[in-house]
């Protein structure tokens, strides 16, 4: 991937800023690559006016100590917002759920936040999303998937660690265990039953409209996965009255 991807996307973030009448970019910063990238492509894009929110929600120490870590490599202002209590009131209100249901709570509260300090700064919510997690749909819909503008979303995930890498993010992140944090012990790969190399390679071959090696069962997952989660990327239908 050329090395010119990163400035040409803060540039893109900058542009879309000031497209929208803001002032600067608000993301959550979860000790994880996809959102390090954004930290340091927003750094790039709105400078001071660049604010990464922590949310710890019954998270690890150690993606806390990430998150903190990234947000002095690249001198982001941070805030720390602890969801723990939130979470815990609401889970207490609500009928028992599953542990699913419970998980999605989480990145829902972090996008009320990441709104609230958004309105409070006239910022724009950036999301972390890559483009392999987006075509699965590997996202909560109106909570990670509820932001302004997704600079990552045509990024395949081993793109993301290419451009991570230019970006000199620490290495510790690079090489962690892609995780939502959603429950103990929790990564995306066991969850989703597919590896990213297994998405990216499909996607990839869907590009180029090569014939890919993957086993039918992958293929038929991930098709699968795409199929189910069209209504995250689509416009909300729209019930239109029959004109007389």
């Amino acid at each position: 991937m050329s090395q010119n991807q990163a400035p040409a996307v803060s540039n893109w973030i900058k542009k879309q800023v000031g497209r929208a009448g803001g002032r600067g970019t608000v993301f959550g910063l979860s000790g994880g690559v996809d959102s390090a990238v954004v930290a340091a492509l927003c750094k790039g894009a709105t400078g001071n006016d660049t604010l990464g929110l922590i949310m710890p929600c019954h998270s690890l120490d150690e993606d806390i100590a990430h998150a903190r870590l990234v947000a002095d490599a690249f001198q982001i202002k941070t805030l720390t917002v602890d969801l723990s209590p939130v979470f815990d009131s609401l889970k207490a209100m609500l009928p028992e759920g599953t542990q699913l249901a419970y998980a999605n709570l989480k990145p829902r509260l972090r996008m009320m936040t990441l709104y609230y300090f958004a309105n409070l700064n006239h910022y724009l919510v950036v999301g972390t999303g890559n483009k392999s997690e987006i075509s699965v749909g590997y996202f909560t819909k109106y909570g990670d998937g509820g932001v302004d503008i997704l600079p990552l979303g045509d990024f395949l995930k081993r793109e993301v660690r290419e451009l991570a890498r230019s970006l000199k993010v620490p290495q510790v992140i690079i090489d962690k265990p892609p995780s939502a944090g959603l429950w103990a012990g929790q990564t995306d790969e066991s969850e989703m039953g597919v590896t990213y190399e297994e998405i990216d390679n499909y996607l990839k071959g869907l590009e180029e409209k090569t014939t890919s090696d993957l086993a039918s069962q992958v293929k038929s997952k991930i098709n699968t996965m795409m199929t189910t989660s069209e209504h995250k990327r689509s416009p909300l239908p729209i019930y239109y009255r029959e004109k007389a």
